[in-house]
């Protein structure tokens, strides 16, 4: 484009291509990443194709699974994808990645196995527990971010019906909050709002 950035279907094309390389075991991207690429970026500055909000798992690197060099992806992490709040950090951070940095992508990403989504499953169950038996709530932090991912675990609770195991939840959860962070950065951002409404910016 003329504005130098990707546009949003060749980097969604691009990020399915280079998953497919690290998936069949052909990853090459980082392999070539050589001194000449990092001091063009220090000179020049970033120019991401896409924003990635995922999962802090250690075993769902970003740009390893989508085989990218640094300087392709904008990457924000934390436990379970999660948007269950109007978190600041966040939500700037991606509207600093579509405004400044003029990225068209914004890619909501879960992953299978997600132990943030089976413990706000478990942290559901035992809240549901917990009422019944008039016990007090507990307040750690991990605990109040898991709470906060509470209702996504209750939707997929009620999609599975009564007689899905903690498991089969979990499993469900991962799909219910990928769409419920989607939903959540919509309402929460108003300039990533207007882009997708305009079409400037996609959000998968």
């Amino acid at each position: 484009q003329h504005d130098g950035s990707t546009p949003p279907d060749r980097a969604l094309a691009k990020l399915r291509e280079g998953n497919e390389r690290f998936t069949t075991g052909r990853a090459e991207k980082t392999k070539n990443f050589k001194a000449e690429h990092r001091e063009a970026l220090a000179t020049h500055g970033q120019l991401p194709m896409a924003a990635i909000l995922g999962c802090a798992d250690s075993r769902a690197p970003i740009e390893i699974v989508f085989d990218v060099k640094p300087g392709d992806l904008f990457v924000l992490r934390n436990a379970g994808n999660t948007l269950s709040h109007a978190e600041g950090s966040v939500v700037g951070s991606l509207e600093y990645c579509v405004g400044p940095l003029k990225a068209k992508l914004i890619v909501v990403l879960g992953h299978t196995k997600c132990g943030a989504m089976m413990g706000a499953t478990q942290t559901m169950l035992s809240a549901q527990k917990a009422a019944k038996d008039g016990a007090p709530a507990k307040q750690s932090a991990l605990e109040k971010l898991l709470s906060g991912l509470g209702p996504v675990a209750q939707q997929a609770q009620h999609e599975l019906g009564s007689g899905a195991s903690a498991e089969d939840i979990a499993a469900h959860v991962v799909k219910v909050n990928v769409f419920a962070g989607m939903e959540r950065l919509l309402i929460y951002s108003e300039p990533i709002r207007e882009k997708v409404r305009s079409g400037e910016v996609q959000l998968h």
